[in-house]
């Protein structure tokens, strides 16, 4: 009984929705005692998320979603589709009625054991899904939130987000961070001592960031305010996607683990999508 990740399945690209397909069937059963956390940039439009989810959960016991600035994404020629909160309540609802587990569900704890019939305890790692979104602070001490944008366009970048990714009914995109922020620290507070395994798209520390061919881009990568969290509400793994840059880093006493697959150029078809899951509990060895 394993939980894996992934993120960033960019499934809007034919060559990632033929690699899932190849999944579904090199799955064969393998995974049926497992789970599998989502962690954001699936798809943007709710009829995709919702086959994608459909396959997964036929190879799969358990799936975990928590959405990415894709899955939030106003969808092109459809000027009257949910924007915002909206939106991402429509990506929840989509998830729901195939029983994956949202940051808007109770969370489940998951037995470290790795035995599907031991019971769970409290020594059992909670399995927060987060939604955090970002709020500019990722930048240079010098560079001001009014000018971080601008700061961006002098290396030619400029995240989609600027323009498909709305707040409504926030007035921006950093008022609903903080409304998520608020939130998320009230449900951790109130675990009142257990382990997590703390899920989010967007990273929780800057200097686990790797942009090397684009280090502007990370003002849209996420919020200073979760930079001790791991150690606030004791995580064992911080688990996270966005950066399309596999790896693992060590805060402290977690373990941080990017688990994107990514866009086409990001991934070796070799491999397939099945050699990019990334095993989350147990804790694998290292």
């Amino acid at each position: 009984m394993t939980l894996w990740a992934i993120s960033d399945l960019h499934l809007g690209h034919p060559r990632n929705r033929d690699a899932l397909d190849v999944f579904v069937d090199q799955a064969d059963g393998r995974f049926v005692d497992d789970g599998l956390i989502l962690a954001g940039d699936i798809a943007e439009s709710p009829g995709r998320l919702g086959d994608a989810l459909d396959r997964l959960g036929a190879c799969f016991r358990t799936l975990l979603w928590t959405p990415g600035n894709h899955d939030l994404w106003i969808q092109a020629g459809q000027p009257d589709a949910p924007r915002g909160v909206a939106k991402y309540q429509q990506m929840v609802e989509v998830c729901r009625a195939r029983g994956v587990r949202t940051p808007e569900d109770p969370w489940l704890r998951w037995p470290r054991s790795g035995r599907a019939d031991d019971p769970v305890g409290d020594d059992d790692p909670v399995i927060a899904l987060l939604f955090l979104l970002y709020d500019y602070s990722f930048r240079p001490a010098h560079v001001t939130r009014d000018g971080v944008v601008a700061w961006s366009l002098e290396e030619g970048i400029l995240c989609t987000d600027e323009h498909l990714l709305k707040p409504d009914p926030y007035p921006t995109r950093d008022a609903w961070c903080h409304a998520r922020c608020d939130d998320a620290e009230r449900r951790l507070a109130a675990l009142d001592g257990a382990p997590t395994v703390l899920v989010n798209h967007w990273p929780l520390r800057e200097d686990v960031l790797k942009l090397r061919r684009v280090p502007r881009f990370s003002p849209w990568c996420g919020t200073v305010r979760t930079i001790d969290w791991h150690r606030r509400f004791r995580a064992e793994v911080a688990v996270y996607g966005h950066q399309h840059v596999r790896g693992v880093d060590r805060r402290d006493t977690t373990r941080f683990e990017e688990v994107s697959f990514g866009y086409p150029r990001d991934w070796d078809p070799a491999r397939g999508l099945i050699g990019y899951l990334r095993p989350i509990l147990p804790s694998p060895r290292r």
